[in-house]
């Protein structure tokens, strides 16, 4: 059998351990696997691939970002019928299965094409960690130890010149990178999108810790999607092909709200993509290789229109229309425990 094999989306570390892990695999199961360029792109019309091979994948567990490329293509939106390009293509490249790696859009894409006949399993992948299905996703171990470190070090220079620091990190729906790093990192106030923003709490909660508690400096996590008065913060109106506007700007607002109200000197540190780049942490590429492994093993058995999971220690197969049904967002008892270093 062939196996196509893909990665969509933002890029993630650990996305070429999986690769390294479904080519090993897929070798003891006698298959061939294909990969795929640029996502779901590379099944639309001309399609971009090429043969993956043990020699092909060697020395990439490693590697950040994808050697396979990647995008935000959605064949369901353009160009028209790009969804049976990719059915036609898949025919004619007489692939026998498709795994899809990938966060939220592209295994809701996955599970479209499901429906429509394609074999296909899917592999979660997202810094963010909020696909449900899965305890964890390959790729936020990471994420959060790069955060954490960038607040360790914003820290020291807080405390040297006397400032409120506010650190942006990633998270559009569910602040799960600033709750652990920001717990992990000592932070004096989270902010995550499933709490709306009460300006005038946090400024009040750094003037007590000034004016008490005998500290000179705070630092302030905030995720990219929380919302000021209800409203995402954006840097511009445009929308990918699965409808996300570009989000940022959130820090600065913070920021910039803290000195007007408390008077304390504020600055704002945006990590941006430096979360998501670089090389896995050794969870991060365990996990992506365990879930490479149980994917190869997945087309094996016929599990099709499913995904990996991590449950408990154990990886295993649960529905793809499950996992991409609702978002996993931060719950009101996860956060409490935050809660408890903000006072």
């Amino acid at each position: 059998m062939k196996i196509a094999l893909l990665t969509g989306g933002g890029d993630c570390p650990g996305l070429n351990a999986v690769i390294r892990a479904v080519v090993r695999r897929a070798e003891q199961h006698s298959f061939e696997v294909m990969g795929v360029r640029e996502g779901w792109r590379g099944l639309l019309d001309p399609p971009n691939h090429f043969r993956l091979t043990r020699e092909a994948t060697s020395g990439i567990l490693h590697l950040g970002g994808t050697i396979l490329g990647t995008s935000r293509t959605n064949p369901f939106k353009k160009p028209v019928g790009g969804e049976k390009q990719v059915l036609k293509n898949l025919r004619a490249l007489r692939v026998g299965a498709v795994i899809a790696i990938g966060g939220e859009d592209t295994l809701g894409v996955a599970t479209r094409l499901h429906e429509l006949g394609v074999k296909i399993v899917g592999v979660p992948k997202t810094i963010d960690n909020d696909l449900s299905g899965t305890d964890v996703t390959f790729g936020f171990d990471t994420a959060v130890g790069i955060a954490t470190d960038a607040i360790d070090r914003l820290h020291s220079t807080a405390e040297s010149h006397k400032r409120v620091i506010v650190c942006e990190v990633m998270g559009r729906h569910a602040g799960w990178i600033a709750m652990h790093s920001g717990l992990a990192g000592g932070a004096d106030v989270i902010l995550i999108p499933e709490r709306p923003i009460d300006i005038a709490k946090v400024c009040e909660h750094i003037q007590n810790r000034h004016r008490t508690q005998n500290k000179n400096f705070s630092i302030v996590v905030v995720a990219e999607g929380a919302q000021l008065g209800g409203k995402d913060s954006t840097l511009s109106g445009k929308t990918d092909e699965f409808g996300h506007v570009r989000l940022g700007g959130i820090g600065q607002q913070v920021a910039e709200m803290i000195e007007a109200r408390t008077g304390y000197e504020t600055r704002v540190t945006v990590l941006g993509h430096i979360q998501r780049g670089g090389t896995p942490s050794a969870g991060d590429r365990v996990l992506a290789t365990r879930f490479g492994v149980h994917a190869a093993d997945m087309c094996a058995k016929g599990e099709f229109g499913k995904m990996a999971a991590l449950r408990g220690n154990q990886i295993v197969s649960v529905p793809l229309a499950d996992a991409t049904a609702t978002l996993k967002t931060v719950d009101a008892e996860s956060f409490a425990v935050a809660e408890v270093f903000f006072g």
